[in-house]
């Protein structure tokens, strides 16, 4: 069958809108008609080519969103035909199977275990997680990534307890997720810091105690003025290499915990100051929240459907397939929190 993705040909250019042919199931994979993919600052670094060489061009992206199962391969047990899913590039039960190739009119398109920047996919059976009863799609679709990587930084990496103080440096898609994280824990005060104004709002909305804007005060002094001495935990989610220092800098010492999130530009380095380690500090890395699907993305959607945890003001942008190079301009420029792409649209 033929389906619409987006294809990213040359690194620096935007994304192509193309009709490919999608490949036999092997065994392990899945045919997934997508609803909703999610759109993620890691799809701005591999299109603008910030990720380093890239030597699988062209080749489809988008790794988080949901739909529904339409055929299943050989050997698939996990899912089956119309059933709603969750897809995300954290890898769960089922098998493990590589990307496969598509045909664009005699031309080759790589893909890997997922991509979800197309109205359909097809994808690793490992990659899926069923959608529980009564969530939405749309919601469904901040699950692949945004949420369970900000969540799982502080609920499966900090692991704070109730009354603990926590900072999120970076109040994006994933930051804002974190913060809501930290709310959930218990944790006081939760305080969010970005640059822009409208983030800070929507920390507030989820849960943050206090806001700091980094873009017209010293973050770390306004973090330490809130909690003298550091506070317990730090999660940076800015993917800049001096806020991961800063976040080193802002919890106490004899067991204060830094945890990096973001993704730096290929090539980057980290510069410390080594003696806040002899101090007892700790920097922590996280595998996109330490997360195992089966387990965790039923537990976060329960807090959904709860009310304990209300995500929906993160999808403050809704685009067609064939506007997702605008989808990725405006979540680079901060003027939405989490796109999503609804595959229904025009």
């Amino acid at each position: 069958m033929k389906t619409l993705s987006a294809v990213l040909v040359e690194t620096g250019k935007p994304l192509e809108i193309a009709e490919l042919e999608t490949p036999p199931l092997a065994p392990g994979q899945v045919l997934v008609e997508i609803a909703y993919s999610g759109v993620c600052h890691t799809q701005i670094m591999e299109a603008r080519g910030l990720r380093g060489p890239d030597n699988y061009l062209p080749h489809r992206l988008g790794h988080e969103g949901s739909g529904t199962v339409l055929e299943v391969g050989p050997a698939v047990t996990k899912v089956a035909p119309g059933d709603q899913v969750i897809l995300s590039w954290m890898k769960g039960l089922g098998c493990e199977v590589p990307g496969c190739v598509y045909d664009w009119n005699g031309r080759q398109v790589n893909s890997g275990a997922i991509t979800t920047f197309a109205r359909h996919a097809v994808i690793s059976e490992n990659r899926l997680t069923k959608v529980p009863a009564g969530l939405p799609l749309d919601q469904a679709a901040l699950l692949g990534c945004a949420a369970p990587t900000g969540l799982g930084a502080v609920m499966n990496t900090a692991r704070p307890r109730p009354g603990q103080s926590l900072a999120v440096l970076g109040a994006g898609g994933i930051g804002l997720c974190a913060v809501a994280g930290a709310a959930v824990s218990g944790c006081h005060p939760v305080i969010a810091v970005d640059i822009n104004p409208d983030k800070l709002e929507l920390a507030r909305h989820l849960g943050a105690t206090h806001t700091v804007d980094a873009s017209g005060e010293d973050a770390a002094a306004a973090i330490l003025d809130i909690c003298p001495g550091g506070v317990d935990f730090a999660v940076e989610a800015s993917g800049q290499p001096s806020v991961m220092a800063q976040a080193l800098a802002v919890v106490r010492n004899q067991g204060g915990t830094a945890v990096v999130v973001g993704n730096a530009r290929h090539g980057s380095r980290l510069d410390l100051d080594p003696w806040l380690l002899n101090l007892g500090r700790s920097l922590k890395g996280t595998w996109g929240g330490d997360n195992q699907p089966d387990r965790d993305f039923p537990r976060y959607a329960a807090l959904m459907q709860s009310g304990r945890l209300d995500l929906a003001p993160l999808i403050s942008g809704v685009y067609s397939l064939e506007r997702v190079n605008q989808a990725l301009d405006d979540l680079e420029a901060g003027r939405v929190a989490r796109p999503l792409i609804d595959m229904s649209l025009e």
